[in-house]
């Protein structure tokens, strides 16, 4: 099947998918968006955290035909062409990027916790990020970074 959604902007299609395919799939291995990153395939990690109409979801518990006229938006869509979004920049700033892999889901949820309450308490930030699991920082430097992205 082909399933067209709107990603970062842009109207892409993928051809020939398997109707049991996840959106992460699509993403990555499709369209080429290797951001968000294929962990745990059960929705436990939040490595690959990404918008689905402004709300965010695993994108591995999302079937591709369920973002069929979708919007869709992921960590390179936060970026701009020639800059880093002040979230991206904070965690390089506040050392909260060690192995990455978990990076680009956190910046995602970072991103709609910001959106949603633009200065949180220490609380408040680590209940956001609950559901995306580092195995590296400990979450004190990645804390850090939240607070930072919040003041810029």
């Amino acid at each position: 099947m082909r399933v067209n959604v709107t990603v970062n902007g842009d109207a892409l299609a993928a051809d020939d998918v398997w109707e049991g395919e996840s959106l992460l799939y699509v993403l990555r291995e499709r369209l080429g968006l290797p951001g968000a990153k294929n962990a745990c395939e059960q929705g436990e990690c939040g490595s690959c955290t990404v918008y689905l109409d402004g709300i965010p979801v695993c994108a591995c518990l999302v079937a591709a035909g369920q973002a069929e006229g979708r919007e869709v938006r992921t960590v390179e869509g936060l970026a701009g062409a020639e800059e880093l979004h002040p979230i991206q920049r904070a965690f390089l700033s506040a050392g909260a990027v060690q192995c990455g892999f978990c990076t680009p889901g956190l910046i995602v949820a970072v991103h709609d916790l910001l959106e949603r309450n633009p200065h949180p308490s220490d609380p408040d930030i680590r209940e956001a990020l609950a559901g995306n699991l580092c195995r590296c920082t400990g979450y004190e430097h990645i804390v850090a970074a939240v607070k930072l992205a919040a003041d810029a």
